[in-house]
């Protein structure tokens, strides 16, 4: 659970702050690109509308971009074109310059192939058409983006780092108040054994009667309770990670299901199973047992009068197998079906049955220390709980 909320930390704090981090960078270089695009265009505008005459082989000293302006008399033709940075012989490729930017739809646009951007102003009886390089532009703008990806890559990671940090500070408190509630949970449930043990004890030697009955039955709850307790207690000090040898799901799971099968037949439910042999996972067969018990009690109990109860155990995909316990009952409600993991949660419905509401929790846990994941289904009448279990 801490892993979780802190993982959860992280990303939360993560999202934020990077959406932040790069808005700015984005803002800076889509701003800077702006102002670079304005100041180029109000310059073409300027010498469209006023344009140099300077003399050949030198700039005009008020131009700070290399350009060239092309005059365009009435019937098209091009009729002067004036600009020291360009060599302005070519004809031909000049005239698919003017071609290109007369047929262009606005009055701005730029021409890739040859990096130029151009302004067309129509003055009275001709056009003037001003073509600037904007290569210099894009390799400024090429190399702000450079500069952007590298300090976002470095300020992303320093943040993660940060983050992380961060996380292991905030969740401390959290941390030390679940380790405290799990140590009172563990020693609780153990020293409440002893008492207990004690108070069946007598209550057996006392003889039959319906005071001692009650007292045994009692007795007997609460003795389920604190052993499932302790079972939850004993599976988190463990870690969130099951032991790393391998163990025989199939015979562990058939055990469980031979246990029942008396258990089934005298609720009046019959059991059909379809174990695959040669199941190996990781973690502990007992466990496993436990957990297929936990679910087939849960199906009995909860199983239509007279209704089937089904346990499988099959390969899902090629790295995991599913173990498929179900049984005909009343539908389960899709908002139900995540709540039933939860520790002491009850449907409404079923408050009245006997139990604490802890088996689903332990049944989670231990899928979850083996590194799988379980999950309810409710469909066409039937009731099935899948835990889907990483093979070795």
């Amino acid at each position: 659970m801490i892993k979780r909320l802190r993982l959860k930390f992280v990303a939360i704090n993560m999202t934020l702050v990077a959406a932040l981090f790069f808005s700015i960078l984005a803002l800076v270089y889509y701003s800077t690109a702006a102002n670079l695009e304005n100041d180029s265009i109000n310059l073409l505008r300027s010498v469209a509308l006023n344009p140099p005459r300077p003399s050949p082989g030198e700039a005009a000293e008020d131009v700070n971009l290399p350009f060239f302006a092309v005059q365009i008399g009435p019937d098209g033709e091009v009729d002067e074109a004036s600009g020291g940075y360009f060599d302005l012989t070519d004809a031909d490729a000049l005239a698919a310059l003017v071609d290109e930017a007369l047929s262009a739809p606005g009055d701005i646009g730029e021409i890739r192939p040859y990096a130029l951007r151009f302004y067309r102003a129509e003055l009275p009886g001709r056009y003037v058409i001003v073509f600037a390089d904007i290569s210099s532009e894009t390799a400024t703008l090429a190399g702000l983006a450079r500069s952007c990806a590298v300090i976002g890559a470095v300020g992303f990671f320093a943040l993660l780092a940060l983050s992380v940090a961060l996380s292991r500070w905030a969740v401390r408190p959290v941390e030390r108040a679940w380790r405290e509630q799990r140590e009172f949970v563990a020693a609780a449930s153990h020293e409440l054994k002893t008492p207990l043990t004690v108070i069946m004890t007598n209550a057996e030697l006392a003889g039959d009667s319906r005071e001692t009955g009650h007292i045994l039955a009692a007795a007997r709850r609460m003795k389920s309770l604190i052993e499932q307790l302790l079972t939850l207690a004993r599976a988190e000090n463990e870690g969130e990670r099951a032991s790393n040898g391998a163990c025989d799901l199939s015979a562990a799971v058939l055990a469980a299901v031979m246990e029942f099968e008396p258990v089934c037949f005298e609720s009046g439910h019959s059991l059909e199973s379809d174990i695959a042999p040669g199941a190996s996972v990781r973690g502990n067969a007992a466990d496993f047992t436990r957990l297929t018990e936990i679910l087939l009690d849960n199906a009995v109990k909860y199983s239509a009068p007279g209704g089937k109860i089904t346990a499988s155990l099959r390969p899902c995909g090629a790295r995991r197998f599913a173990l498929t316990v179900a049984n005909e009952g009343e539908p389960i409600e899709p908002g139900e079906a995540r709540d039933l993991f939860r520790r002491f949660y009850r449907a409404p419905k079923h408050r009245s049955s006997p139990g604490f509401g802890l088996g689903l929790a332990i049944a989670e846990s231990t899928v979850k220390r083996s590194g799988g994941r379980i999950r309810c289904e409710s469909a066409d009448g039937w009731n099935s709980f899948i835990a889907e279990l990483p093979r070795m």
